[in-house]
C-alpha cells in the first residue's frame, strides 16, 4: 500500500507540474500574443496617419539609416495601391515584390477599412501577424510582425523546464515518501479484533463500521453454523439409519451411533462387496446394495457428494429392511399358495369335466361329478373374492364410512348363518347393548361374517356360538365365543396368518380358504382397532374385537 500511495502521489504531482506548465506556458504566450497585437494595431494607427499626412518621405524617414528599426525592430510596413502593387515596403525593394492585392488583410482593408490575417511558417515554430488599414486617398498601409508559437516557446525553454522538472520530481519523491509513510502507519496500528475502539481517520470511521458489522454477521454465522452442526449430530445421533460420510479418499468423516451398531468394529471400508458398491457410487453417482448382520438384512444407499463438478466425497445410508423382506418373502409364500389353492380346485374341475366330455362316468355318478365341479367353482369364487378383500385392505383402498351399530350388524349376520348353524347343531345367540362405530359397513359385516362362520365350521355337534356387543371404557367391544375344538397354543399366534389352517383336512372339507382369520384382522387394522384370542383345545376360542366408538 506504501509503494501504491507513493506512486500516486509522485504521478499526481508530476501531472500537475505538467499542467501548470502548460497553462503558464499557454496563458503567457496568449497574454504577450494579445499585447503585440493591440501594439500592432496602434502602431499600424500612427503608421497611417503619419502617411497620410506626409506620404512616401513618412516611410523612407522609418527606413533610413538614422531611424531604421529604432521604432519597432520587429514590425514591417508594407504601402500599397488600390491596384495592389506595392508602393514602398520597409524590408525589400518594392520594385522586386510580387502585387498584394489577393492577400486576406489587403482585400479586408479595401472592402470594410480594415483586415487582419494570420499565416504560419512551414515548421509551424513561427507565424506572422498582418493588419492593414485604408487609407484616405485609396491606398492600404499593412504592418506586419513574427510571433514565436507555443510549441516554439516550449523548445526555447526545454532546458529550464527540464531542470525545474526533476528537481520537482525529486521533492515530489521525498515528500511523497515520507506522506505514504505517515498515511500507512495509523492503518498499520488498527486493532481490527475491536474495530469501534480505532483512534484514526474520519475517513475510516465507514469502514471500521462495516468491519465491525461483518465480524457481527460472521460471529452470527458461525454459531448458526454451530447449531446446525449440533442439530446434525442431534438427528444423526437419533437416526434408526446408519449414516457414514467419506471423503474422496474413503476416509471416515462423520459416522452415527446407528452405523457403528451396524457395522461394528470392522468399520464401513471393509473387503468386498461393500468397497466395490462404494467404488461403483464413486464413478456412476449412485449405487446399492443389501447385507446382512447380526441376524437382520439392511439396504445400502451409496450416493457421490459432487462439488464444482468435483467428487468429494460419499455419504452412504444404512436401512434395516428386515421387516420389508420379512415381507417380501410373505408375498411370495402368498403368490404360491394362491397358486397352490387355485391349482388344487382347478385340477378337480378339470379332471371331472375331462371325465364327464369322454364319456367315461355312469349316468347314475354323473350327478356325484356335476357337484363336485359345483362345489370346487364355488370354493375358487369365495377364493377369488377373499384375495380381493385382502387386496383392498393391503392398498387401503378409501372407502365411504358411516355409522354403524354393531349389535344390529350382529343380529343380521347370524340370521344370514342361522340355515347354516342348524346343519351343523350349532345354536347361534347374539346379546349385548346397541353400540356404533364409524367404518365401512361391508368391511364390518365381513368382519362379524367370518368370526361367525369359523365358529360354527370348527365347533362340535350341539355346540353353541355366543356373539355379544358392548361398549367398556370409551370403545367398542365384539366377542365370538364358541364352544369347538379349540386351537393348540403353539398355533394361536399363527391363525390370523393368510392360508395358515389348524386342521387342513377339516379346513379343506368344510370349503374353508384359508383367508378368513386373515381378512378378520386386516379389517380391524383398517378401523383401528385391535384383535385378542383365547383358546382351550377341546373346550372352545373366543376371539374379542376392540373398536374405537364413532
Amino acid at each position: 500500500m506504501t509503494k501504491r500511495i507513493f506512486r500516486s502521489t509522485l504521478t499526481v504531482a508530476a501531472a500537475v507540474l505538467l499542467a501548470s506548465l502548460a497553462v503558464a506556458m499557454g496563458g503567457l504566450s496568449g497574454y504577450f500574443r494579445s499585447v503585440q497585437e493591440q501594439q500592432l494595431r496602434d502602431e499600424l494607427r500612427l503608421a497611417a496617419y503619419g502617411v497620410e499626412e506626409q506620404g512616401k518621405r513618412y516611410l523612407e524617414l522609418l527606413s533610413g539609416p538614422d531611424y531604421r528599426y529604432s521604432w519597432a525592430p520587429d514590425y514591417r510596413l508594407t504601402w500599397v495601391d488600390s491596384a495592389g502593387t506595392v508602393l514602398f515596403d520597409t524590408a525589400e525593394e518594392a520594385g522586386t515584390m510580387e502585387n498584394h492585392g489577393d492577400r486576406e488583410e489587403i482585400r479586408e482593408a479595401f472592402a470594410s477599412g480594415e483586415g487582419s490575417s494570420v499565416r504560419s511558417s512551414a515548421t509551424l515554430t513561427r507565424r506572422t501577424v498582418y493588419y492593414a488599414r485604408a487609407l484616405r486617398d485609396g491606398t492600404v498601409l499593412r504592418i506586419s510582425a513574427s510571433q514565436m508559437t507555443l510549441p516554439a516557446l516550449v523548445l526555447a525553454m526545454l532546458q529550464p523546464i527540464l531542470l525545474v522538472g526533476m528537481l520537482a520530481v525529486i521533492l515530489s519523491a521525498v515528500l511523497a515518501r515520507g506522506m505514504a509513510k505517515k498515511i500507512v502507519r495509523p492503518l498499520n496500528a488498527l486493532d481490527l479484533d475491536n474495530p469501534l475502539e480505532n483512534d484514526a481517520y474520519e475517513e475510516l470511521t465507514p469502514l471500521l463500521s462495516r468491519i465491525h458489522q461483518q465480524r457481527q454477521q460472521i460471529a452470527g454465522q458461525l454459531r448458526d453454523l454451530q447449531k446446525k452442526t449440533d442439530e446434525f449430530e442431534q438427528v444423526t445421533r437419533h437416526m434408526r439409519e446408519g449414516l457414514i460420510l467419506l471423503d474422496d479418499g474413503g476416509e471416515i468423516l462423520s459416522i452415527n451411533p446407528a452405523a457403528r451398531r451396524i457395522f461394528g468394529g470392522e468399520g464401513p471400508l471393509e473387503r468386498g462387496t461393500l468397497a466395490q458398491t462404494i467404488q461403483g457410487a464413486q464413478e456412476t453417482g449412485h449405487s446399492q446394495t443389501r447385507m446382512e448382520r447380526g441376524g437382520r438384512e439392511f439396504q445400502l444407499d451409496i450416493s457421490r457428494i459432487a462439488s464444482e463438478d468435483a467428487a468429494a466425497g460419499t455419504v452412504l445410508l444404512a436401512f434395516d429392511v428386515t421387516e420389508q423382506a420379512a415381507a417380501e418373502r410373505s408375498r411370495r409364500e402368498f403368490t404360491a399358495n394362491v397358486s397352490h389353492e387355485l391349482k388344487t380346485p382347478l385340477q378337480s374341475i378339470l379332471g371331472s369335466a375331462e371325465l364327464l366330455q369322454n364319456g367315461l362316468v355312469r349316468p347314475e355318478d354323473v350327478p356325484q361329478f356335476s357337484g363336485l365341479i359345483h362345489r370346487e367353482a364355488a370354493r375358487l369364487v369365495a377364493l377369488v373374492e377373499d384375495i380381493i378383500h385382502l387386496s383392498q385392505l393391503d392398498e387401503g383402498v378409501p372407502l365411504p364410512r358411516e355409522p354403524v351399530d354393531l349389535l344390529e350388524l350382529a343380529e343380521q349376520t347370524a340370521a344370514g348363518l342361522e340355515d347354516q348353524a342348524a346343519r351343523k347343531g350349532v345354536r347361534l345367540t347374539v346379546t349385548g347393548e346397541h353400540v356404533q362405530v364409524l367404518g365401512a359397513t361391508g368391511f364390518l359385516h365381513e368382519m362379524v361374517y367370518n368370526l361367525c362362520d369359523n365358529a360354527i365350521k370348527y365347533n362340535v355337534e350341539g355346540g353353541s356360538v355366543d356373539v355379544c356387543v358392548w361398549e367398556e371404557r370409551g370403545q367398542a367391544q365384539v366377542r365370538v365365543q364358541d364352544t369347538g375344538i379349540g386351537i393348540p397354543p403353539e398355533d394361536q399366534d399363527r391363525v390370523f396368518q393368510r392360508f395358515f389352517r389348524v386342521d387342513k383336512s377339516r379346513s379343506k372339507a368344510s370349503g374353508g380358504t384359508g383367508l378368513g382369520l386373515s381378512i378378520v384382522k386386516h379389517i380391524v387394522q383398517y378401523h383401528g382397532g385391535t384383535l385378542s384370542l383365547e383358546s382351550t383345545p377341546g373346550a372352545g376360542t373366543a376371539v374379542t374385537v376392540t373398536l374405537p366408538l364413532a
